[in-house]
């Protein structure tokens, strides 16, 4: 489907703000203007292009930083005055290294229902750091070093550790185990170099 640009409307200053989402985990990461200049260059080069109201100038997100946006979709809401992007992030999509722009929390309501699903990727970020970073003292460096092997051996084990506390019927043990496993399997994909993302489309098949 082509976007026909007049049917957006923009405002007084020939502007229309977009809010940019990964496309693997739904996070938002961060909001910025575009003008029509912008729009066209985003769908031109496949990349994010924006308008800096400060610089009065286009910029190119990641020609700096290296943290470029390659955007899969782009649609527009009810009133035709605001963008979503759905993009691929590389590395941190704010200016300050944190993956979302709207890392500062305000408030959480229930604790437990604050926690989302993107924890999985946080984790999945910080194993690929520390897979290319390898600091000193980290358990998930131990297990990089020690290669495929001792990952697998890991996996079996904290998987017989959820049938176990499974079988003892202990809700508290299943959801630390669980949470053991998971982490584990995280790592067993950072060392294959498989996205997370690739088993969300997996799991998507199976949605029934």
């Amino acid at each position: 489907m082509i976007l026909d640009v007049n049917k957006l409307r923009f405002d007084a200053d020939g502007l229309i703000p977009a809010i940019i989402q990964d496309v693997e985990s739904n996070e938002v990461l961060m909001m910025a203007y575009m003008n029509e200049e912008a729009l066209q260059k985003t769908l031109a080069t496949g990349q994010t292009w924006f308008w800096s109201r400060s610089r009065q100038e286009l910029w190119h997100k990641g020609a700096t930083s290296g943290h470029y946006q390659d955007f899969v979709e782009i649609s527009y809401d009810c009133d035709a005055d605001c963008l979503l992007v759905k993009a691929a992030q590389t590395g941190a999509a704010c200016h300050t290294g944190e993956r979302s722009c709207f890392h500062n929390l305000v408030y959480t309501g229930n604790c437990q229902s604050a926690v989302s699903a993107k924890i999985i990727d946080d984790i999945y970020e910080v194993v690929l750091n520390r897979k290319k970073e390898m600091p000193e003292g980290s358990y998930t460096t131990y297990l990089f070093s020690k290669g495929l092997d001792k990952i697998l051996k890991k996996v079996g084990e904290e998987t017989a550790e959820v049938i176990i506390g499974a079988k003892n019927g202990n809700r508290e043990e299943v959801v630390y185990e669980v949470g053991d496993l998971m982490y584990h399997l995280l790592v067993l994909l950072g060392e294959q170099g498989i996205k997370p993302g690739e088993v969300y489309g997996e799991l998507a098949k199976r949605r029934k």
